[in-house]
């Protein structure tokens, strides 16, 4: 089993927080591996002054929906405020600068995804800004990428469709830990703070989740299992458009449709287009809150039957240029607001450009549009080459 940041830093007695007063950026995946949260570890100590505790999307116990906003509320173990960065407002994003004040290093333990829609390490980009700019120090705790290192896929943003589904231009499927965005951030986009990363022990790039013997905490409502993280990085796209992601069903992000479709006629669409590493099932599913809350939709599962040839980023837009095509008068892309964003649409967010919709609705089919990418994909992996801790 590989030793997290966290884990690491148990096996130190916490040396490197002893005499400081500390800040945490956590949420309910910031455990050892037997399950002891970090906040457990640290109230429990007398030589370390727990004075904040801060929580990203979806709050401290990830119990909100996605884009819920989330208000500040008050710890029942600890009694502490538990800071919201994730409020009503793009003002929200950030911690308070009084707060990072009254604190000597600022801890950032929270799992990722390895999708740069998944805004926890943009929360992280917000902490790391907001502390250089008062002098506190910043120290994340590594933790691995589920869907592995090795692999990088999807286009990177164009710079005026920067977001807070993605903050600073990165690959979809980037192949980086929180630990190695954060350096990317720092050395790449000068992001000044004083910045330590604890990094894993025994994390290799190509490692999936399930080669590191942790359990797996979901780090959102909609990201039940490792599955789920494997396919989220092309069919969060969906979010963007007016079928349904599958939220409010056992498995988001692997089920897709909505009430216009044929089920049988899109998944033998899909398997006929030659998206590498999956197959689509037809199938009807009734989604009992989100998009369609309540109505029968038509549409397809999708199932990962190969890893290794598996591109999410391909598999969601082959879903939206085969429904845009069999239904084009029933399927649309979505209308703003979207994650703070009140003007520009959904779907060129997380896409990070207008292109890739302008050419969906100009016929360009998937394979052309993932060929449009690889001189993204070949800079990302020379960009960010620099800032890697693990080996291949």
């Amino acid at each position: 089993m590989i030793k997290t940041g966290l884990e690491r830093l148990v096996d130190k007695d916490f040396a490197p927080l002893r005499g400081l007063r500390v800040g945490l950026v956590v949420n309910q995946t910031a455990v050892d591996s037997r399950l002891r949260h970090l906040v457990e570890h640290l109230w429990a100590r007398t030589d370390v002054h727990l004075r904040a505790l801060l929580s990203p999307e979806h709050g401290l116990w990830g119990d909100a929906q996605d884009q819920v906003s989330v208000g500040s509320i008050r710890d029942s173990l600890t009694g502490l405020t538990v800071h919201s960065l994730y409020g009503a407002t793009p003002e929200d994003l950030a911690p308070d600068a009084d707060i990072l004040r009254d604190l000597d290093i600022l801890v950032f333990d929270i799992q990722d995804v390895g999708s740069r829609y998944y805004t926890f390490v943009w929360t992280l980009a917000h902490c790391m800004e907001a502390a250089a700019r008062v002098g506190t120090a910043v120290l994340v705790l590594d933790r691995p990428n589920p869907i592995g290192g090795a692999v990088v896929q999807g286009n990177i943003q164009d710079d005026k469709y920067l977001s807070f589904v993605g903050r600073f231009p990165v690959a979809v499927r980037h192949g980086l830990t929180v630990g190695e965005i954060a350096r990317l951030l720092q050395g790449e986009f000068g992001i000044a703070c004083e910045l330590s990363v604890l990094a894993l022990e025994g994390w290799r790039r190509d490692d999936w989740f399930e080669a590191t013997g942790l359990p797996w905490v979901s780090p959102s409502p909609n990201m039940p299992a490792v599955e789920t993280a494997a396919v989220y990085p092309g069919m969060c796209l969906l979010e963007g458009t007016n079928l349904s992601e599958g939220r409010g069903t056992t498995r988001p992000f692997e089920i897709l449709g909505a009430p216009f479709i044929d089920p049988h006629r899109l998944a033998l669409e899909l398997n006929g287009a030659g998206v590498p590493g999956v197959r689509f099932r037809p199938l009807f599913f009734r989604p009992t809150f989100g998009k369609y809350a309540g109505h029968c939709c038509g549409g397809a599962q999708l199932h990962v039957v190969d890893r290794s040839r598996l591109d999410p980023f391909v598999a969601g837009l082959a879903v939206v240029v085969a429904v845009q095509r069999l239904w084009p008068d029933a399927f649309c892309f979505a209308d703003p607001p979207y994650e703070f964003e009140l003007e520009r649409l959904p779907f060129d967010l997380l896409a990070g450009t207008p292109a890739v919709r302008e050419a969906i609705l100009a016929g360009v089919d998937h394979h052309e549009l993932a060929a449009s990418f690889q001189g993204d994909i070949e800079r990302f992996r020379e960009q960010r080459a620099p800032y890697l801790l693990y080996r291949e």
